[in-house]
């Protein structure tokens, strides 16, 4: 068992533990004690083999007729994330997003405190968002060595993505958390993930759509014509 806790997980499933760990969390929080894969799947909107599957990576497969210990199944995902502990991180922009992101609990009640951020603007610099004092870009490199930070989110318009992007990296970052409506270049090495809402709204848009043809809807508020610009 302690092999498989090594053994390297697939990003696919990585990117499933934390949905795992949201159901799990909220079940624990209604007082849910045990949980079968096949609950778990439905939740998820998964197919129980798959999270079967998921869950032997951490070493854990359950007891048969009884299902998985939930309150240790959440240790185990959070303990897999490295989630034991809090991993402070910068953002860069103090422009509305990053403002929004500062001031929000989100990172901080999840674990992710927001140990800086970051701004050229003079008129934003020395402001205090959510408690964090918004210093200087230069300074960015003091900010993550003072606070020993990994963790970096790039919340700046599109056309200073790349630049954000290397100034975190030279800086010392080694995962960015990319809200910028553009793709952004990395070094071999440097973790990025991207959150681009608008493509999570067009999904969103896809089921809308889906919901009214399936109601007979021959049209939706707002429509565009064929060949609109997307």
């Amino acid at each position: 068992m302690a092999g498989q806790r090594t053994r390297r997980i697939p990003e696919a499933t990585v990117a499933r533990l934390p949905v795992y760990l949201r159901i799990l969390s909220e079940r624990f929080d209604e007082g849910v004690t045990n949980m079968s894969s096949e609950e778990l799947a439905e939740f998820a909107g998964l197919n129980a083999a798959k999270v079967r599957k998921d869950l032997s990576y951490l070493g854990s497969y359950g007891t048969r007729g009884v299902g998985y210990d939930v309150e240790f199944l959440v240790y185990q995902i959070r303990r897999e994330l490295g989630l034991t502990h809090d991993w402070p991180v910068v953002i860069v922009g103090a422009g509305n997003l990053g403002q929004a992101l500062a001031g929000s609990n989100g990172f901080g009640d999840r674990g992710f405190p927001v140990g800086g951020i970051v701004d050229i603007d003079p008129a934003k610099v020395g402001s205090v968002v959510g408690g964090v004092r918004v210093r200087h870009l230069d300074e960015l490199a003091q900010v993550v060595q003072s606070r020993g930070i990994s963790i970096g989110v790039v919340a700046t318009p599109g056309a200073a993505a790349q630049a954000a992007a290397d100034a975190l990296v030279a800086a010392g970052i080694t995962s960015l958390l990319n809200f910028a409506p553009t793709g952004i270049s990395v070094p071999a090495g440097i973790s990025v993930r991207k959150v681009d809402l608008a493509v999570e709204l067009q999904i969103l848009s896809y089921y809308v759509q889906r919901r009214a043809t399936a109601t007979g809807l021959r049209s939706v508020p707002g429509e565009r014509r064929r060949g609109a610009t997307a």
